[in-house]
């Protein structure tokens, strides 16, 4: 058997967001994790795919990004949810020790 270091083991009470939305192609709904973890960037999960990725406000203005890590096909469905994580989710500075 392999040893593995121990990172970290850290339990906590995260505020937890859901929200959901139809256009007229598809359903996505989502829940977003708001930790202390991970520099301060939310988890997002998308729940129809089970993808995951740690959002900053700063992140979601690429919508390629998001269309992706959250399996989107159309361009303006990528483009709404950008909008709206911009404004849901928490800007996070860049630090030199940052990952």
């Amino acid at each position: 058997m392999e040893r593995f270091d121990h990172l970290y083991d850290v339990a906590e009470t995260a505020q937890v967001r859901f929200f959901g939305v139809a256009t007229e192609l598809a359903r996505h709904d989502f829940g977003i994790v708001f930790t202390n973890k991970f520099d301060g960037k939310p988890l997002v999960i998308c729940m129809q795919t089970g993808q995951s990725t740690l959002l900053s406000s700063e992140d979601a203005v690429n919508p390629e990004y998001l269309k992706k890590v959250f399996r989107i096909d159309c361009q303006n469905e990528a483009e709404m949810l950008s909008q709206f994580f911009q404004e849901c989710l928490p800007s996070v500075p860049l630090e030199d020790n940052q990952y």
